[in-house]
């Protein structure tokens, strides 16, 4: 089984999991199920899958702890899977590096669109660096970089960000971000954009880029290249 197509679950009902990884494996993964929080970063550490899909509401240690945990040193795809209705609950997780969410209940069919929707733009891209002043895209690493210094983006974050930068200074509404970065975005909102945005705001100002990323009142936002 190509490493590409392996998913980790998190996710603790049995019953669930066993849900997930029957039409998973149906569709071609590989699937490992871990049951806790504890020990979720040393087994994406030590085995690599290329996507994980992680409840947020585990027993042992909130779902939240364990995608901060997991981002502290991957950039692996991660869809969150929540009961919570709260829109502020599922905006947490998307601002601390979740790549998406999905809601209980929900069809394995439509967990296995968004697995395959994922996998694909994490794995498209080919080619060398393209880079504005400043700014470097590397399309092969799926990274980005900012007067050399990686980013350590999610595969959500390098799509936002290329296409903000591609070029420089084009306004760009919400509903484009959305068509951008996600294959199907009726399944998020207009807010679920606002935190990427801040996530890759902190990242480039951590790096040294500043305000790059400019909010267009009313509008949307555009990459502005800082002196």
């Amino acid at each position: 089984m190509s490493k590409a197509r392996h998913i980790l679950i998190v996710e603790d009902e049995p019953s669930l999991a066993a849900l997930l990884e029957d039409a998973l494996g149906d569709a071609g993964f590989e699937v490992s199920w871990l049951q806790q929080g504890q020990g979720v970063a040393d087994w994406v550490r030590r085995y690599s899958p290329s996507l994980v899909l992680l409840d947020l509401g585990l027993p042992d240690l909130d779902g939240v702890a364990v995608c901060q945990a997991v981002r502290s040193f991957s950039t692996v795809p991660l869809i969150m899977i929540t009961a919570r209705s709260d829109e502020a609950d599922r905006l947490s997780g998307l601002e601390i590096g979740a790549d998406d969410y999905i809601c209980k209940p929900f069809n394995p069919r439509e967990v296995i669109a968004r697995a395959n929707a994922l996998l694909r733009r994490s794995f498209q891209w080919t080619g060398g660096d393209r880079s504005e002043p400043g700014l470097g895209l590397d399309e092969a690493a799926f990274e980005g970089y900012w007067q050399g210094q990686p980013l350590g983006l999610t595969a959500v974050e390098f799509r936002l960000l290329r296409a903000l930068s591609r070029p420089p200074g084009r306004v760009l509404n919400r509903a484009q971000l959305l068509d951008a970065i996600y294959e199907d975005h009726r399944i998020v909102n207009d807010r679920t954009i606002d935190s990427h945005v801040k996530n890759l705001r902190r990242k480039l100002t951590s790096a040294g880029g500043g305000d790059c990323i400019e909010s267009v009142y009313g509008v949307g936002y555009r990459f502005g290249v800082v002196d």
